[in-house]
């Protein structure tokens, strides 16, 4: 079973190809864009015949080739059907069904579509799909208007109406009302179909779909024919053409040709209406369109009887009388009954004359009997639809009134509740209150009792390393002064020791710099300012200021930083950060050594190394030099002396600008201190 509809489908696809050489309109493009999916999805690997994805293909094709090969509709919805129900793929099964639906209708077999139809329309209520079950109603109501069931097609529009409104579709409003209002139109009720067909313009100007607007306006055309406002139907029936030969809606476009035709014949001019009537007949060659070509075909024949050429016109009305006959159009063969038997007595064959008007009387008799019915019973049914709103609206109100007294009642309930609530909790909060302040209080005085101790530990540690770190240093140089002064020693003498005051006070402005900073950030005023920072500016500086230390032991500052080595940080905290690692490699590298400063380049950050060629520490001296507790203080290859907080002043200032520190060594090896930083962005750039 499974080969053979394979075998189907290619089959198709292959003749569907074939076909394609003939039409070059937007629509075919579409088709042959669906032709195309389906064959690469079936070359696929793994590929199956119960994919959804296949199923849904096609459907949609079956939709497409509706109006160009209805053959190939039924075989595609057959197909879709049978892989839905295999794989249990329902919303494949129901637009399969609607599909089949479609096909029985345009061959007239109105019984067969409505069953497809109503079965449709009973499962998209029970999975609740709105947009299945508004097809599915709108195709039901038609099959009713086609039967001549006025009543029946009405009530479905009209629920679908109430549908489309309360699910905002603003698409499927304007097709129920634009088919409410060609039910009035097919009772003549030419005024009532207007006023429908005013609210159908609206919403299509709320749409903004230029296609669904051109219906319409090819729709009103028709209409204003029909009561011979013809200006108002040629402006209509050319704007509507206009979009369709954009669009290349062929099926659309043969409609309109034939109203732009209707509207000629109607005024007597039958040249231009045959001229316009074989536009849509060329048109009809490449669409399977039967009701329409009823229309056209009827139309050509009047267009024919009015240039006195009868045999062609019997042709035209013999041809459309078929067609009508087949479908059971009994409007369509009245029209063709009465131009025959006009034709029939125009060449004096009065037999022939007689049994078509006798077709046309009796057509017409059980027309207008049953269009005087049917317009009663559109009426009735109309307001009993709106009484049976107007009575619901009143039931809902009496029941939200209802439901608002209750609501009301319980309400009242609820806020003697809350009121006692309220009065019993209130001396409760009052009490839990008070204590929170007091346990408020109590933290706040821990808080202050432990900032007050940190306050004292960094005054004690301020004090300590001004005593031990500068009296000293100071001290030697005041006694220095006082010898020179005194003239205990002579000129030549003070000036030997120019080089290691000089040393001095570098130590000192370096040490109280340190001390100004740090105490800075332990009273919690430094303030972190980021910015563009050129590293290797910063690291030239520092290697100029400390030049002189080095070439005094003889030690190399190599540089290997290299231009627009840019982060985003405060120059002055990192500033310091570079000087005190410089100052340290220089202080903890023997005579003839060598300090060299690189940078790497990561994903978002800098990488910045410090290396020495100095003594090293051991990994005790390394857990102790980041501490913030930390008082060590060592000394350096020439007794060089530090405040023992330069690293971590290093590591405070580091984090604040989102980095990291840390140190590899070895003893005798020397060391390495690593920092990171952020990388400056574009952006930061930019604000810099």
């Amino acid at each position: 079973m499974t080969s053979n509809l394979l075998s189907k489908l290619a089959i198709l696809l292959f003749g569907l190809l074939v076909l394609s050489t003939t039409n070059i309109s937007a629509q075919q493009e579409a088709k042959d864009s669906l032709q195309t999916l389906i064959k690469e999805l079936r070359s696929t690997p793994n590929f199956s015949i119960k994919d959804t994805t296949h199923i849904n293909l096609l459907n949609h094709l079956g939709r497409e080739l509706r109006f160009f090969n209805t053959d190939s509709l039924l075989l595609l919805s057959q197909l879709a059907l049978d892989y839905s129900k295999s794989s249990n793929y329902k919303k494949g099964e129901n637009y399969a069904l609607l599909g089949l639906g479609n096909y029985y209708s345009d061959q007239g077999n109105h019984t067969k579509s409505m069953l497809y139809f109503k079965n449709v329309l009973s499962m998209s209520i029970v999975s609740k799909d709105i947009e299945l079950r508004l097809r599915a109603q709108n195709n039901l109501a038609s099959e009713f208007a086609y039967i001549g069931d006025y009543a029946k097609s009405l009530i479905y529009y009209l629920e679908g109406i109430d549908i489309a409104n309360e699910n905002d579709s603003k698409f499927w409003l304007s097709i129920f009302n634009e088919n409410v209002a060609n039910l009035y139109a097919s009772q003549n009720d030419f005024v009532q179909s207007l006023e429908f067909y005013k609210k159908v313009k609206k919403i299509n100007e709320e749409i903004g779909n230029e296609s669904i607007s051109a219906e319409t306006m090819s729709n009103i055309a028709s209409i204003y024919a029909d009561t011979g406002e013809l200006e108002h139907a040629m402006y209509n029936a050319n704007t509507s053409i206009a979009i369709f030969e954009k669009t290349k809606k062929i099926e659309w476009l043969a409609y309109a040709y034939a109203t732009k035709a209707k509207i000629y014949l109607k005024d007597n001019k039958f040249e231009w209406a045959l001229y316009w009537y074989r536009q849509s007949e060329m048109l009809h060659e490449k669409i399977q369109d039967d009701r329409g070509e009823i229309e056209m075909l009827n139309g050509m024949s009047q267009a024919y009887l009015g240039l006195g050429n009868d045999a062609m016109s019997e042709t035209y009305a013999l041809n459309a009388y078929a067609i009508s006959h087949r479908i059971k159009d009994m409007e369509g063969s009245k029209q063709c009954a009465k131009t025959l038997y006009q034709v029939n007595k125009n060449k004096e064959d009065y037999t022939e004359a007689l049994k078509y008007h006798e077709i046309y009387q009796s057509l017409s008799d059980t027309l207008y009997r049953n269009e005087n019915k049917k317009s009663l019973t559109m009426l009735k049914t109309k307001m009993e639809h709106e009484k049976q709103k107007v009575d619901l609206i009143k039931e809902n109100t009496k029941q939200l009134d209802t439901q608002r007294a209750y609501v009301n009642v319980a309400l009242g309930i609820l806020l003697i509740f809350i009121i006692v609530t309220l009065l019993v909790f209130r001396s409760e909060k009052v009490q839990k209150n008070l204590n929170s302040e007091l346990q408020k209080k109590q933290e706040d005085l821990k808080l202050n009792e432990l900032e007050l101790h940190e306050i004292n530990r960094t005054k004690d540690k301020l004090f300590s390393i001004i005593g031990h770190d500068l009296r000293g240093p100071i001290a030697a140089f005041q006694g220095l002064l006082k010898l020179f002064k005194d003239g205990e020693i002579e000129q030549n003498e003070f000036m030997g020791f120019m080089p290691k005051l000089s040393n001095d006070i570098d130590h000192i402005s370096f040490t109280l710099n340190n001390l100004l900073t740090w105490g800075q950030t332990q009273m919690n005023g430094a303030v972190t300012k980021a910015e563009v920072v050129a590293l290797e500016t910063v690291v030239k500086e520092n290697i100029d200021l400390l030049s002189e230390v080095a070439k005094n032991k003889s030690i190399r500052l190599i540089n290997h930083l290299e231009a627009k080595t840019l982060t985003w940080s405060d120059t002055n905290q990192i500033d310091i950060v570079i000087r005190n690692l410089i100052s340290n490699a220089v202080k903890f590298t023997p005579e003839n050594g060598m300090v060299t400063i690189t940078a790497i380049e990561k994903k978002d950050q800098w990488q910045v190394s410090i290396r020495d060629t100095g003594i090293g520490m051991n990994q005790d001296t390394i857990d102790k030099i980041f501490s913030d507790n930390s008082t060590l203080t060592t000394y350096g290859t020439n007794n060089e002396k530090g405040t023992g907080l330069g690293l971590s002043l290093c590591k405070e200032m580091i984090e604040k600008n989102n980095g990291k520190i840390w140190v590899e060594s070895l003893l005798r090896k020397g060391s390495t201190f690593h920092f990171i930083l952020p990388k400056a962005k574009d952006k930061y750039q930019r604000t810099a």
